[in-house]
């Protein structure tokens, strides 16, 4: 049986990652897909772990050649894609696919694989407390911080072309609620 899509989007520091993180953890039936990038690794970030980091050059020679199930430019030269062997291997295997992605990109997944995937939006309790994550994150320089925000504001208005919202606001009860749109949606 092939596995399941299971797609969460957010604006950065909505906490999907944190979330994502949690639920790998605790069901050994998902599986996490690796995004592929074109921007610099993190002090953290390992290539093949976080992503797989590429050179813009191998990202755009992927696109040419349909490599991608889907990907975008999210900020200037920096590219962000969802691999077509990746999450071809781990649904192969029966693994549900738990992807941690732009907001676009999920969008993009949700409309090619329509009930197949569940399409989670995380969204933070208010716009301040977002920015005050971010600022709290430490990773980036004022200047992509802005960015960051800027992006933010636009991919709030894509939250009604998801299954569901989930709003973050006391991690646990936010913990709980993804579980049991998880076991619900995989049967487990």
């Amino acid at each position: 049986m092939k596995g399941k899509l299971i797609i969460f989007s957010a604006p950065s520091g909505s906490g999907k990652t944190t979330i994502v993180r949690h639920l790998l953890d605790l069901y050994p039936q998902l599986a996490f897909s690796i995004s592929a990038t074109s921007r610099e690794p993190r002090k953290d970030e390992r290539d093949g772990v976080d992503y797989y980091f590429l050179t813009v050059d191998d990202f755009k020679k992927k696109i040419e050649d349909d490599k991608f199930l889907e990907w975008e430019e999210v900020y200037t030269g920096q590219y962000y894609g969802t691999l077509r062997a990746e999450v071809e291997r781990l649904r192969k295997a029966g693994k549900h696919v738990v992807f941690d992605i732009d907001v676009v990109g999920g969008v993009n997944l949700k409309q090619d694989f329509g009930s197949d995937a569940l399409a989670i939006f995380i969204q933070s309790p208010s716009f301040e407390i977002m920015e005050n994550r971010l600022r709290e994150r430490g990773t980036d320089s004022e200047e992509q911080l802005l960015k960051r925000l800027e992006k933010a504001r636009k991919e709030l208005s894509y939250a009604d072309q998801f299954d569901h919202v989930l709003i973050n606001d006391r991690l646990d009860d936010t913990f709980g609620k993804a579980e049991e749109l998880i076991r619900t949606f995989a049967h487990f």
